[in-house]
């Protein structure tokens, strides 16, 4: 593709030749069916990752809903009333929304709210007057998950802990440090991945619920009346008892149900055939009969709500089960913390986020990746959780607001996408959005009532990651429109190269944009300043699809403009990493010379100037606190150099005021 006579006429527009295709590793995907020993195997991988938050509840649920500040004793009447409501509770919520429906809303075989939302945005004609709510709904939800990330990790492990306190008071004093040990273990392992101790999580938890299910039976045989509580006419009684404190109580009784959204978020992973095989025979199963067998042993024995969980076990046990509870605690947490990475990287490849460093753990496990700026930032989270909270009592009083807030907005969302893609008629859709929008709205406002006592916290964060990710969007946006307004159309360049050519070098240039029009800015500077172009120029743009992954063929489109001048566009899922290296094969593949020794790539630096008001006239802006809170994220944002895995040598940076 060189041009031996730098000033001769320009040559006409060459057709590109297309070679052999580069194929880069790809995704395991999980078969749609499985069945025998591989549906087994993936259920036992579902259990270990997927249960581990909703199956460490047993330890504080019923305890909190008991707890004094709801002034509500452990009478017959009552526990009954409890486990009621902790039945209908898991089989409403989790069973039939999450398992028989939610599930059904997958995008290429990817779960998670952001995937759902991603669903609500391909392109449908006459379906976006509503797009920002929609996206603001999403994101939202996303946000509240890292408010949730944060306190799991810490009521799980104090709860396991507190556990000590029931074998001698001795060890109370020793809760909060232990406990503050265990969480900076479990972050300081994360940077070496979790592909090795990700193989005992399934049999782990597999033996936990085992022991969940053996505990809860025991109790149940000195006292199998309590089964009883399965009639939901004692959920109603026990409102009809206790009055208004019914409804506070529901922000209790939510600590059963968390975790419901890591079904949905880990579909992609394991698929939903064996998601449902391993809650309909096991989680779920063991989870009624442990929560039945602490009812059974409070009706026996109303003392054991100091810590029913812990007092079903045999004394001589109290040792092995705080051990097995801390590493189920550990899983649970360890589920949580890799959703927090899996959110961020949609989020930087949805552009909500600025780059950050994004480490994959394994080779041959997709979607284990390791984000250290997200990791530390967990890490920092807990720890003032553990400390400011100091027992799981005190904590689950801030607990439930991120996770109902979740559930109403994933029913929002479905709803939209049962109406908008699979056409279902507006009575079927209300009648859903009716009977679970009911349940989530009262979950949700019982939850909120634990505001002033611990659960402004999640709700703060998440409003503050919401800021961010809707401000760097935007952001992004206004810069976008303001480099276009400096830029020039491609035609105009182009002619000018025609008419006044410039002198060429050997070798090729890579300008990597994100415009997909226009001459960028970068090249623009680049000629200004040097004076020359090299013999072949690859305008370099990336976007992201709103699906998880893109087939081969729909990654790379290559366009010849003319003058030794290509526009490749890369086109990559919001679950796929961008890969330069499978770009410029594509190119070679086509005939173009990208010789990786010969290739030179350069960026755009800007240095961003905040001003208030919009730049021109009738131009986007936003308000000059956000402004500043954008280019402190730019100036903070990984490099581009880092992100893409770029060679350091091959790099020039050209930098650019911008006033915005």
């Amino acid at each position: 593709m060189s041009d031996d006579n730098p000033q001769a006429t320009p040559d006409p527009r060459p057709s590109v030749r297309m070679t052999a295709e580069y194929k880069p590793p790809e995704r395991h995907h999980v078969e749609a069916n499985p069945t025998g020993k591989r549906l087994a195997i993936l259920a036992l991988g579902a259990l270990g990752v997927v249960y581990g938050d909703i199956g460490t509840s047993p330890l504080y649920a019923l305890r909190e809903v008991f707890s004094e500040k709801y002034g509500i004793t452990p009478t017959p009447e009552h526990v009954l009333g409890v486990l009621s409501l902790v039945f209908w509770a898991l089989v409403l919520v989790i069973t039939v929304k999450y398992i028989v429906f939610i599930l059904r809303a997958d995008n290429r075989g990817e779960g998670g709210i952001l995937a759902m939302l991603a669903l609500i945005l391909q392109k449908e004609p006459g379906k976006r007057s509503n797009r920002f709510l929609v996206i603001a709904i999403g994101l939202m939800g996303a946000a509240l998950l890292y408010g949730d990330g944060m306190i799991t990790p810490a009521i799980s492990v104090l709860s396991a802990m507190e556990g000590l306190t029931v074998v001698s008071d001795a060890f109370e004093p020793a809760v909060v440090p232990l406990s503050a040990v265990i969480l900076v273990g479990l972050f300081v392992a994360q940077k070496f991945g979790t592909a090795r101790v990700g193989a005992f999580f399934g049999p782990i938890t597999l033996l936990w619920f085992a022991v969940l299910a053996i505990l809860g039976t025991l109790s149940l045989l000195k006292h199998p009346g309590v089964l009883a509580a399965v009639n939901p006419l004692y959920a109603l009684r026990f409102f009809q008892d206790v009055g208004a404190a019914g409804f506070f109580i529901m922000g209790a009784v939510v600590l059963v149900v968390t975790g419901g959204e890591a079904l949905y978020a880990d579909m992609g992973h394991f698929g939903k055939r064996p998601i449902r095989v391993a809650w309909l025979t096991i989680a779920l199963p063991a989870l009624l009969l442990n929560y039945f067998g602490q009812g059974a042993l409070l009706l026996t024995d109303p003392t054991a709500i100091e810590n029913p969980f812990f007092l079903l076990a045999p004394r001589a046990l109290l040792y092995p089960m705080v051990a097995l509870a801390t590493m189920a605690t550990v899983i649970a947490s360890q589920a949580m913390i890799s959703g927090a990475f899996s959110i961020t990287q949609q989020c930087i490849q949805l552009g909500y986020s600025p780059r950050m460093t994004i480490t994959h753990t394994s080779a041959k496990e997709f979607g284990q990746i390791y984000i250290p700026e997200i990791n530390s930032a967990l890490a920092v989270g807990c720890l003032l959780m553990v400390f400011g909270f100091r027992s799981s009592e005190a904590l689950g009083a801030a607990y439930g607001i991120a996770v109902t807030g979740t559930f109403v907005l994933s029913t929002i969302l479905y709803s939209i996408i049962a109406l908008r893609r699979w056409h279902w008629p507006l009575w079927k859709v209300l009648a859903f959005l009716l009977v679970f929008g009911v349940i989530d709205v009262v979950l949700f406002s019982a939850s909120a009532s634990k505001f002033i006592h611990g659960g402004w916290v999640p709700v703060v964060v998440a409003i503050a990651i919401f800021t961010m990710m809707t401000t760097w969007k935007r952001g992004r946006l206004i810069l976008t429109e303001r480099m276009q307004d400096i830029s020039l159309p491609m035609e105009t360049f182009l002619a000018d190269i025609g008419d006044h050519p410039k002198t060429r070098v050997p070798g090729t240039a890579v300008f990597m944009t994100s415009e997909i029009q226009g001459t960028p800015v970068v090249l623009l500077h680049h000629l200004k300043h040097n004076k020359v172009l090299h013999e072949t120029v690859i305008l370099m743009s990336i976007r992201t699809a709103d699906v998880p992954e893109t087939q081969r063929h729909e990654r790379v489109s290559i366009e010849a403009l003319g003058h030794g001048f290509f526009r490749v566009i890369g086109t990559y899922g919001f679950m796929e990493g961008p890969d330069v290296k499978e770009i410029l094969q594509r190119c070679r593949d086509a005939g173009i010379a990208a010789r990786p020794l010969d290739t030179s790539y350069y960026l755009g630096r800007e240095q961003l100037i905040p001003r208030s008001g919009p730049w021109k006239k009738g131009a986007m802006s936003m308000n000059i606190f956000r402004k500043k809170l954008f280019a402190v994220m730019s100036r903070n944002a990984r490099s581009a150099t880092q992100y893409f895995q770029l060679p350091p040598n091959r790099v020039v940076e050209l930098g650019t005021q911008i006033e915005f």
